[in-house]
């Protein structure tokens, strides 16, 4: 009699808790490169890759990253920046992916004087005229940014709630070595793959390309929030953010994209992560 009661009780419990919604809540501690934990992360570089729906060539740099990826794994965070002469959608595009962000970050960054073409870690390379990286150039200045340790690493929990479309996302630093540069900054940036709409190539329009790691928007500023605390060996820096996600972009395909980096006459990128919006 008695553990029929209390079968009774657990079943009433169970039912009561269905009619409980929860958000989804992806991203811990845990999250780094390989899935343990976050005093374990390794460097992690930033790729920006600059291109545009009327970019015949700018597919043969999206596949190159995809390499690139395929080789560092989530040691590379790739982010394609829809913005210059080549990103205009055409008449019957599904899509415009064009955002105020990236228009701003590619002056910043400087324009392109070619394409396919990218920024790795935001850093002036020797040899280089500017930030911006021919794809031939881009393999090695990865592999010399990740030969370095991290001075910083970042965790990031996101909370998304179904119903509401509001994302809130936790990010801490915890600074390994002294960053005493006066300008940091903190960016947070959500990208969208898996996106179908049409894009030049170089065997005409294809109305059914994939598009990846699109720029959909950010939660800071285009250039980053200033990190106003001291960063020095062994300080952990809290910082949240709420945003809502606009109709039409899929959370299950989205990803929160934070680096840290300088943001006086250097632009260095000193660490990068990213996590699933959702899993």
């Amino acid at each position: 009699m008695k553990n029929h009661i209390l079968f009774l009780f657990a079943a009433a419990m169970l039912f009561s808790a269905c009619d409980e919604v929860s958000p989804i809540v992806t991203g811990s501690m845990g999250d780094n490169t390989g899935g343990g934990p976050v005093e374990n992360q390794l460097r992690q570089v930033l790729i920006e890759e600059f291109t545009g729906v009327r970019c015949v060539q700018c597919p043969g740099g999206s596949i190159a990253i995809e390499e690139l990826l395929g080789i560092h794994g989530e040691q590379l965070v790739a982010v394609s920046i829809h913005a210059g002469d080549f990103a205009p959608p055409y008449n019957d595009s599904k899509y415009d992916f064009r955002t105020d962000e990236g228009d701003q970050i590619i002056n910043y960054l400087e324009k392109p004087a070619g394409y396919p073409s990218a920024v790795v870690n935001r850093k002036k390379f020797d040899g280089q005229f500017n930030l911006q990286l021919n794809q031939g150039d881009w393999a090695g200045s990865i592999a010399s940014e990740l030969a370095l340790a991290p001075k910083v690493r970042i965790n990031i929990e996101p909370n998304y709630d179904l119903a509401s479309r509001q994302l809130t996302a936790a990010v801490t630093l915890f600074v390994d070595e002294a960053i005493t540069e006066p300008d940091v900054h903190l960016s947070i940036m959500i990208t969208e793959s898996g996106i179908v709409d049409k894009q030049i190539t170089p065997a005409g329009i294809n109305t059914a390309y994939v598009h990846k790691h699109a720029l959909r928007g950010m939660l800071t500023n285009w250039d980053g929030d200033p990190i106003t605390e001291s960063m020095t060996p062994g300080a952990e820096i809290e910082k949240t953010y709420t945003f809502t996600l606009p109709d039409g972009w899929v959370p299950e395909k989205c990803e929160i994209v934070a680096f840290v980096s300088l943001a006086g006459t250097d632009k260095d990128v000193l660490q990068a992560h990213q996590v699933h919006l959702v899993e």
